[in-house]
């Protein structure tokens, strides 16, 4: 048993790391009375767009509205359909029917827990006028390949890349390789704020131009309305943070991928599969997730030596409630596959190889 419990994320770790940059550049904000869309948000704007290799780059207040918008400004309404994954964080799915339109849910990859071209070509349909791709568990989904597929049918393509900052697809960078992406700053996130905080990103001016404006009631000007929009901006705080923790970003992404090579090293995958990373991609490990027999297991032994761990979509977006309109009509068995054997294991760039050995000698004395 370890002395010290290991947790699942160390948030608290990275945050004490940054407290003294963190507090300077919050009471420079503080100092500035500017709150809301002033400098600090214009400034992370420019400087992640500069990451990330687009043109434009957009600070909304929270995820689903940023995939809301993102729709909204791709002219996607009521009478499409957008093809989405079953397997992910609820809010992939959710923020289509904000839209208008209609989410279609295809399989995943059991193996890397991303859609492919093939399972999104089976889920297509006649209306289908997007699809969101998302890069779970921060390993990108094949780009390539899906690029084509959108391409050869006409229809859009959304990086819900929530998970995946800084990992990139033959050297490109997630975000940069559809029509549009957006970007979560959540606390437990690789680029993290400490509250809410999203950003959209796009290649293509009038996408960014009616996202500017949806974001802000569908005003340019407090004074005349345009369209029907939202009050989801991003704030001056979070921006501030964000700049902090985006100088970091690359270096905090080696450390995790160290820490999942220290896992593969210590010979973890004697006892569970090992995450696997698409062909040409290079991964971020936002989350540790191997897959398992038996989960529940592995998860309570585990418990019993202090380490924490966690299984994910257990009950994948088709089968929540409120989804039950828009059920697949097809199987989806690598879903069912995914939510019955994943178990997430500790990870994060605060975490020494010390961390894999522990959790390696714990599954051998299970």
């Amino acid at each position: 048993m370890t002395t010290v419990r290991i947790s699942l994320f160390d948030t608290e770790e990275q945050v004490k790391e940054l407290r003294p940059d963190l507090e300077r550049r919050l009471a420079e904000v503080v100092e500035s009375g500017r709150f809301i869309l002033g400098p600090e948000v214009s400034a992370f704007e420019r400087s992640f767009a500069e990451y990330l290799g687009v043109e434009h780059v957009i600070g909304v207040g929270n995820g689903t509205d940023a995939l809301t918008i993102a729709l909204i400004a791709l002219g996607i309404g009521p009478g499409d359909d957008v093809v989405v994954p079953s397997f992910t964080f609820y809010a992939s799915a959710e923020a289509i029917p904000h839209s208008g339109a209609r989410p279609v849910f295809c399989d995943i990859d059991p193996d890397t827990f991303c859609v492919t071209a093939e399972t999104v070509e089976r889920a297509l349909t006649a209306r289908t006028r997007a699809i969101v791709v998302v890069h779970l568990f921060g390993t990108p989904a094949p780009l390539t390949e899906l690029r084509a597929l959108a391409a050869e049918r006409g229809i859009a393509l959304i990086e819900d890349a929530a998970q995946a900052a800084g990992a990139t697809v033959n050297g490109d960078r997630v975000g940069s390789l559809g029509e549009v992406a957006t970007f979560i700053f959540f606390p437990s996130k690789n680029l993290f704020c400490i509250g809410d905080g999203v950003a959209i990103a796009t290649n293509d001016r009038a996408i960014a131009e009616q996202a500017r404006l949806l974001r802000s009631h569908g005003s340019r000007d407090k004074l005349t309305y345009t369209t029907i929009g939202f009050n989801s901006r991003l704030d001056e705080l979070q921006a501030a943070v964000l700049s902090v923790n985006l100088a970091r970003l690359d270096g905090q992404n080696e450390r995790r991928r160290a820490l999942a090579a220290a896992y593969a090293d210590a010979g973890l995958g004697d006892y569970v599969g090992l995450p696997r990373v698409t062909d040409g991609a290079e991964a971020v490990y936002h989350l540790f997730v191997t897959r398992a027999d038996d989960p529940a297991k592995l998860s309570a032994a585990l418990d019993r030596a202090g380490i924490d761990t966690r299984s994910y979509y257990e009950v994948p977006v088709h089968l929540q409630p409120p989804m039950a309109p828009y059920a697949p009509g097809v199987p989806l068995p690598g879903t069912e596959l995914a939510s019955a054997t994943n178990l997430a294991l500790p990870m994060g760039p605060t975490r020494s190889p010390e961390t894999a050995q522990a959790v390696v000698a714990a599954l051998a004395e299970a």
